[in-house]
């Protein structure tokens, strides 16, 4: 009977000490789900903010970061679905779990606001909407502009490597940067000075589109045709009453073209090749006869990121090595 009892004892003693273990490993667990998510302090358009690393739930508004993130296999909760390119992205545009979140001109920030974003990836577009999203979830504005440090290439390059610390890509955001500076750098090298008509096909005609694309000058040795120190940067949207006849006065020594129609039209449009060609006034120019004209990409005017910059170095890098 002692030996009995002892055993009994012993038995206690051991389940005692097998609960206060599995307490002790329960406590511990609890405390690692309870352990706050890792942050960063970035540096925004507006300010340093303290972010989540790797947030689970982000919102991306800034259609200049997609490419990017898509890259990267980060989906959404929410995205503007009519800002997205109408190829490639897919994954994003057809995924119902996705939320809408409008366009900057329409937009559903009551979609954002039930995707329950932990980070808003805002500002572009939706800059006007700042203060309402930040009722939401916290937003940054890291997107490039004509204001950021050393020009809106440059702020691609700092928007990258932020995306980068945040997202937890660092390695895959230096590379994006090396290709960028590769392609610029080499474009930079074939430019010399030449003259160029940075134009916009918009409602089946060409005008200035220098608001927009004079961005692309500052890594390369190419000179505006028709550059104003006033022209709003978003003169796409308005003719700027830039009649055919003047540009082949002007007779530029190149000419790049980017299609607004192909994303913003409606139903059918023509596209830019066939509008520049249809140009009777031009057919003398130094860009026709030289066959002196690059088109932009099609979803050039709803990228506008550092893949589509890096693509256009590109294509300036081929043409010039094809006189």
């Amino acid at each position: 009977m002692p030996r009995i009892t002892s055993v009994v004892a012993l038995s206690g003693v051991a389940v005692l000490a097998v609960g206060l273990l599995s307490g002790c490993a329960s406590d511990s667990q609890a405390a690692d789900d309870a352990a706050p998510a890792e942050t960063i302090t970035i540096e925004t358009n507006t300010g340093a903010v303290e972010v989540p690393v790797n947030p689970e739930r982000v919102a991306v508004l800034d259609n200049t970061a997609f490419q990017t993130l898509l890259s990267w296999g980060i989906e959404p909760v929410a995205v503007p679905k009519p800002l997205l390119p109408r190829n490639g992205f897919d994954a994003w545009s057809d995924d119902e779990e996705i939320f809408d979140a409008g366009s900057h001109r329409e937009p559903d920030l009551e979609a954002v606001s039930e995707a329950e974003p932990d980070l808003i990836i805002g500002g572009l577009r939706f800059q006007d909407f700042t203060d309402e999203l930040s009722s939401i979830a916290t937003v940054i504005d890291i997107a490039p502009s004509d204001e950021s440090t050393d020009g809106y290439v440059a702020g691609l390059r700092a928007q990258t490597e932020i995306l980068g610390q945040i997202f937890d890509r660092e390695d895959e955001a230096a590379e994006l940067i090396a290709e960028l500076d590769d392609a610029a750098a080499e474009a930079a090298e074939l430019t010399d000075g030449e003259t160029v008509f940075l134009a916009n096909s918009s409602g089946g005609r060409i005008d200035n589109g220098a608001g927009r694309l004079s961005r692309i000058l500052g890594e390369v040795d190419l000179v505006d045709a028709f550059a104003k120190e006033d022209l709003d940067a978003d003169s796409v949207h308005a003719d700027s009453g830039l009649a055919p006849e003047t540009v082949a006065a002007a007779n530029p020594d190149w000419m790049i073209v980017m299609d607004r129609d192909a994303i913003a039209a409606e139903g059918e449009y023509t596209p830019a090749k066939q509008v520049v060609e249809a140009q009777e006034a031009w057919k003398s120019t130094t860009f026709m006869t030289d066959d002196q004209v690059i088109y932009l990409e099609p979803d050039f005017y709803v990228t506008e990121g550092i893949q589509a910059y890096t693509t256009v170095y590109q294509q300036i890098v081929a043409a010039f090595n094809g006189r």
